[in-house]
C-alpha cells in the first residue's frame, strides 16, 4: 500500500528516492435526479447530500488512482498530496489528486 500524506515529509521515515510528480484523475457526471434535487435545495437551502456523496467518492477514486500510479513508478509513498477540481460542461466534476512520488524507508 502506498502511503499518501499532505505534508512535506513522513515523520520517522527518510526519503531514499524521488520519482517526481504523480497524479490520479477522475471525471464523474451528475445524474438527472441529483441535479433536480440540487436545484430544489438551492431554493430552500441546506446540504445537498447527493453532491456530497459524489464529491467524496470522486476524491476517493482520484486518490486510489494516485496510489496506483505511484506504485507503478516504484514509489511506496506520495508526499505533498493536493486536490484540484473543476467543472466540465456544467454537468461533470473533474478531480485530480497529485503529489510527489517517493520511496521511503524507516529511519
Amino acid at each position: 500500500m502506498v502511503t499518501v500524506v499532505t505534508t512535506n515529509d513522513l515523520p520517522g521515515y527518510e526519503v531514499e528516492e524521488v520519482f517526481g510528480e504523480v497524479f490520479g484523475v477522475t471525471v464523474r457526471s451528475r445524474n438527472l435526479g441529483s441535479n433536480i434535487g440540487a436545484s430544489f435545495r438551492s431554493i430552500v437551502g441546506g446540504e445537498v447530500g447527493a453532491y456530497v456523496k459524489l464529491v467524496t467518492e470522486t476524491r476517493d477514486h482520484a486518490v486510489a488512482r494516485l496510489r496506483e500510479a505511484a506504485e507503478e513508478m516504484g514509489a511506496n509513498a506520495v508526499l505533498m498530496m493536493r486536490f484540484d477540481s473543476s467543472e466540465i460542461a456544467g454537468s461533470m466534476n473533474e478531480v485530480v489528486a497529485y503529489g510527489t512520488a517517493v520511496r521511503v524507508s524507516k529511519k
